[in-house]
């Protein structure tokens, strides 16, 4: 079984309270973490790319029997 992506989801969302999306525009979570735009640090992305992979990897039956590479 894939381990839990639960530590992803919380780094993911202390990255984006402290951007500038949530913080000066007032966005939910969901609509900033769904774009790339400059309000969003890179380092948010690239947590939400790995994020999604994870999650990915949990239903993907091949990684589900070998696991998730480890990050």
């Amino acid at each position: 079984m894939a381990k839990s992506c639960k530590g992803l989801a919380l780094e993911l969302v202390k990255c984006l309270s402290e951007s500038p999306c949530i913080k000066e525009q007032k966005r939910s979570y969901k609509e900033c973490a769904g774009e790339k735009s400059p309000l969003v640090p890179t380092e948010c992305v690239g947590l939400r790319e790995t994020y999604f992979q994870c999650k990915r990897g949990q239903v993907d039956m091949t990684k589900r029997i070998r696991g998730n590479k480890g990050y």
